[in-house]
């Protein structure tokens, strides 16, 4: 006798979904007769890696669909699934023998089988190696690979069948090691509590639920779970005595106000009181439904009925009480929660319901995947959330339960999501239709940049080729380089998810921007020899130019944004201005005791031709100086200018006193040309608001320079003012609007 892995192997690579499904599943006659006889001679003398015998797991799965409500033919299929490896070509022979909905169910369990393996084993894999072990693909924990393996139970299969003989099969090797007392493996306990256990409640398959779970839990932490079966053994008998008696009270008394309420009592599931224990901080005896009741009465406006005579009887604990027939839970469940104390201060939890909610209770419709476990309260519970929440809601009518079980229409949707695996097992979930790329990018943005080739299941593909569910995905890589071009045509179908779409794109976006910068910088430099300012320090002159960084000031100059005139200003100030029309005319003084009014006084001078700097536009009260120009008079400088001190430290003789002279009425409303630098983040209206308060002030504006660099405004305005003694506190104002960094007189 050979030793076989628990569950089927297929014999061949994953092939895809084929397009008829298990949901169509006719009733045959003599159908679970005919399948066990068909796989008894194949699996009589067979042995699972679990040492169970193949046949008698068989059985006992096709017991468990049947107590579940499962049809004939949904047990005949439990005994072809086992067969599947003990043929050539399980889908001609069974398809042959029984159909091709037959066929196709025990296929597919057979993928998802192998599947489930991979990811155990991966899981086994990593705890063993520790740091060593295979990276899981990026971004995801260990949380989400075992949400996954959830979603991939239903987005696998297609087919609500599968997922249902998985749950038996699994609760069949439970119970088997549970009676055999033989060691479980922990990765094979561990997906039995946090991936089929939480299934099967979103399934409202409680049955399986709470048996599983405590099955799994006893494996996992034996001596906490002994500790709580002690302490509900303890005093088991007082207990059951007193529920009994109190559920006689409860049920006489009810119908005696007319109230025909069925009362029993609940069954204790040791994960669960572990798990209120452990998330609400509770020692054992204030677990509320150590002691509990369910009532069951026959219309809504009885179970508010029972529930007014209930607090009227015992002492309510108002903060335990939960309404969810008013407001149901997101799987659908209804019902009253309702905790109160007895005359010795005992607390006793009471449920109330109507037949029909009790009904969907414990026999269920297929649950929202985003429904929390721990519901309301809080406590340690698993939530799902994606695209496929919307989805899995189609479920609620998938399951009646009953014979007619497999009449159900079963096949579900999600045919925009597909999951596949690492070389290492853990699983990757991708668009429809994804490829190699996008799953190279999935698992890290660097191996996406480098991948060269795929291989599918072993098989070379081209790179382009779409994904199938359960497919073991490689990929081959470069040690340097990056993606193609060609990725981005949609019409060479390369990439399909959008992060691995905005990965490629940033990347030429990058390589885009340093050839730019590059560019920028070699440009700046060139300047800099030709000014013989090699020595200069390129973060200091982008500073000085109002850039962040060197990059930031090449980044415009490559894209042609930044005039290499503005550097050379920074580089060499103006020289001293000579030209005629450096010079802003004015009316020529007559002479000191006699002084021009809103001239200039040349002091000890008569006569002598006077002209304003263009190089710093004084304008009184500023203080002045004079400078005699050759042939062009005087030029007046404001004593600040830098131009003024370069000349005067080559010509001080040169140098002549002047004063502002006192204006008369008649040029009172003389002006003078100033100029202004703004410095603002560019925004719409900017120029608009600056404008205009200018205006309000009477200053007439007569130029406007304007330039934005990366959103940055530089702003240059010429005007008109009486007094130049004015101009602060108007420039003051220009700094408080919106966006504006900087106002100065230039």
């Amino acid at each position: 006798m050979k030793s076989l892995p628990a569950g089927p192997q297929p014999s061949a690579s994953l092939s895809p979904l084929m397009a008829a499904t298990a949901h169509d599943l006719p009733e045959q006659p003599q159908a679970l007769t005919r399948a066990r006889a068909f796989a008894e001679p194949l699996l009589a003398g067979e042995f699972l890696d679990t040492t169970e015998n193949i046949l008698a797991h068989a059985d006992a799965v096709a017991l468990i669909l049947k107590t579940i409500g499962g049809s004939e033919a949904m047990q005949a299929a439990s005994y072809l699934v086992y067969a599947c490896n003990h043929l050539n070509k399980p889908q001609e022979i069974i398809a042959k023998a029984f159909g091709d909905n037959f066929a196709t169910l025990a296929v597919e369990t057979t993928k998802l089988v192998q599947v489930q393996r991979l990811a155990r084993q991966s899981q086994v894999a990593q705890v063993a190696h520790g740091s060593s072990a295979p990276a899981i693909p990026m971004a995801q924990t260990a949380a989400a690979q075992t949400e996954n393996v959830r979603k991939m139970l239903l987005a696998f299969s297609r087919d609500l069948r599968v997922v249902m003989l998985r749950l038996a099969s699994r609760l069949q090797t439970l119970r088997f090691f549970a009676a055999s007392k033989l060691p479980v493996p922990p990765a094979m306990a561990k997906e039995s509590l946090q991936v089929f256990a939480p299934l099967a409640n979103r399934l409202g398959i409680w049955e399986i639920k709470w048996e599983m779970e405590d099955l799994a839990f006893r494996f996992l932490e034996p001596d906490t779970y002994r500790q709580v079966a002690r302490l509900l053994d303890e005093k088991r008998t007082e207990r059951e005595h007193y529920v009994s008696q109190l559920r006689s009270r409860l049920e006489a008394e009810l119908r005696a106000q007319g109230i025909a309420a069925t009362v029993s009592g609940r069954p204790k599931h040791i994960y669960s009181i572990v798990k209120k224990m452990r998330g609400k901080s509770l020692g054992f005896e204030q677990v509320y439904d150590i002691r509990a009741l369910r009532l069951v009465v026959p219309t809504v406006p009885d179970c508010y009925a029972a529930l007014s005579w209930v607090h009227n009887q015992f002492v309510p604990v108002f903060e335990e009480f939960d309404d969810y027939i008013a407001k149901p839970k997101v799987n659908g469940y209804q019902s009253l929660h309702t905790v109160v104390r007895d005359q010795a201060g005992q607390p006793i939890e009471i449920q109330i319901r109507t037949q029909a909610m009790h009904d969907h209770a414990e026999h269920g419709v297929a649950a929202h995947w985003a429904y929390k476990e721990a519901g309301t309260k809080g406590y340690a519970g698993v939530s799902a959330t994606g695209a496929y929440d919307a989805k899995i809601a189609v479920l609620r009518q998938l399951l009646a339960w009953e014979r007619d079980l497999a009449s159900a229409p079963g096949q579900v949707a999600f045919d925009d999501r597909i999951y596949v695996l690492t070389p290492d097992a853990a699983i990757v979930e991708l668009p429809q239709g994804a490829t190699a790329v996008d799953f190279a990018y999935s698992v890290h943005t660097n191996l996406g940049h480098r991948c060269r080739g795929a291989r599918l299941d072993g098989v070379m593909v081209p790179l382009n080729t779409p994904l199938k569910n359960g497919q073991t995905v490689e990929v081959t890589v470069v040690k340097e380089g990056g993606p193609s071009r060609d990725w981005l045509n949609p019409e060479l179908g390369y990439l399909v998810s959008h992060r691995a779409k905005a990965k490629v794109r940033a990347w030429f976006n990058a390589l885009a921007m340093n050839e730019t910068v590059a560019k920028g910088r070699e440009t700046v430099e060139k300047l800099l020899q030709r000014e013989g300012k090699t020595a200069i320090n390129l973060e200091d002159l982008a500073a000085q130019l109002g850039f962040n960084s060197a990059d930031d000031l090449f980044e415009v100059v490559g894209k042609d944004e930044f005039s290499l005139r503005n550097i050379e200003i920074v580089l060499r100030p103006p020289e001293p201005l000579q030209a005629d029309d450096d010079y802003l005319p004015l009316k020529k003084p007559r002479s000191q005791n006699n002084p021009t009014k809103g001239g200039v006084l040349v002091v000890g001078v008569d006569s002598l031709m006077t002209q304003l700097a263009k190089c710093c536009k004084p304008a009184p009260p500023d203080a002045i100086c004079g400078f005699v120009t050759r042939g062009k008079g005087v030029s007046v400088h404001r004593t600040d200018c830098p131009n003024l001190r370069e000349m005067v430290s080559q010509n001080g003789e040169r140098v002549i006193q002047v004063e502002w002279g006192q204006p008369q009425a008649a040029n009172a409303g003389a002006v003078y040309p100033v100029d202004v630098a703004v410095q603002a983040a560019d925004r719409q209206g900017l120029l608009r608001d600056i404008s205009e308060v200018f205006a309000k002030e009477k200053m007439n504006v007569i130029g406007v320079q304007t330039q934005s660099v990366k959103g940055t405004a530089w702003m240059t305005f010429t005007i008109e003012v009486v007094d130049s003694g004015r101009l602060a506190k108007v420039l003051g104002t220009v700094s408080e609007l919106s966006g504006v960094r900087s106002a100065r007189r230039r």
